[in-house]
């Protein structure tokens, strides 16, 4: 099962915590949140993969999706702390390069 927890830094941002698999039953959801989350009052996101075990080609395509929200938003968009699994299928689908990984959630904020 995947959960998402969600935080909102001192400085406005908000951090979403995926837990479990980003797979193709968990992306609706998380392409929901970040939606909710950008159109509210808080823009800018960081996404906290740590907790995420396996990623799919519908978890990627969430991620994109949440980039792309956050950008016709005028928002931030990053992603921290991936797991191996994770940046491997990131590096794979080359997604790292235009989401670049950063490695903790502390660096993705002060990048901001």
């Amino acid at each position: 099962m995947t959960s998402f927890e969600t935080s909102v830094t001192p400085s406005g941002a908000t951090v979403i915590r995926a837990i479990g698999h980003l797979d193709m039953l968990a992306a609706p959801q998380f392409k929901a949140l970040v939606a909710s989350v950008v159109m509210g009052e808080h823009g800018s996101v960081v996404v906290d993969l740590s907790g995420v075990e396996f990623v799919d080609s519908s978890g990627i395509g969430a991620i994109i999706s949440g980039l792309r929200t956050s950008r016709e938003a005028g928002s931030s968009f990053r992603i921290a702390n991936a797991t191996a699994q994770v940046l491997a299928v990131l590096e794979l689908t080359n997604v790292d390069r235009i989401l670049p990984p950063y490695g903790s959630v502390e660096a993705a904020l002060s990048d901001e």
